[in-house]
């Protein structure tokens, strides 16, 4: 199983980033992992819904045809633990090749691109920055491998 990660804009606090380095190589012991970070596009004008379409672009270009969308949105589900990793388990059990989760910039998700999601998912109703939840994100699905596997991590 593949984990392609896809969100606007670069990670530019130092400890972010290490933080998902180091999620990202422990999740690499569980399934490929790809992060891809698009540029802000706030070149196309300061219309957040202009904005936001032509990220939706770009992020849609970056996902495959046959891959489960998981569109991070406040407005989404919410699941606990053991819930994401009973989902992460149906995928890998159902040989989902990706699992493509996707963030959008700071002006939310393109419709398209929820119309594409296969699920819209809230990590808190609580608004997180965009470096926050990638963090959040990326811990949580080490945590369902973890709890999937039977290992320490989560006790």
């Amino acid at each position: 199983m593949k984990l392609r990660f896809v969100w606007i804009g670069k990670t530019r606090s130092a400890p972010v980033k290490e933080l998902i380095r180091e999620y990202t190589a422990r999740l690499e012991n569980f399934a490929s992992v790809e992060v891809t970070e698009l540029r802000d596009r706030d070149d196309v004008g300061d219309n957040t819904q202009r904005i936001a379409d032509k990220e939706g672009e770009g992020i849609l270009s970056r996902i495959a045809d046959a891959a489960f969308v998981v569109a991070l949105d406040e407005r989404g589900r919410e699941l606990d633990s053991q819930e994401f990793a009973k989902l992460i388990e149906r995928h890998r059990l159902a040989a989902t090749k990706e699992i493509a989760f996707v963030i959008g910039g700071h002006g939310g998700l393109a419709g398209v691109v929820k119309e594409r999601a296969d699920m819209v998912l809230a990590l808190s109703r609580m608004t997180l920055t965009h470096e926050l939840a990638r963090v959040f994100l990326i811990e949580q699905i080490y945590r369902a491998f973890t709890i999937i596997r039977g290992l320490p991590y989560q006790k």
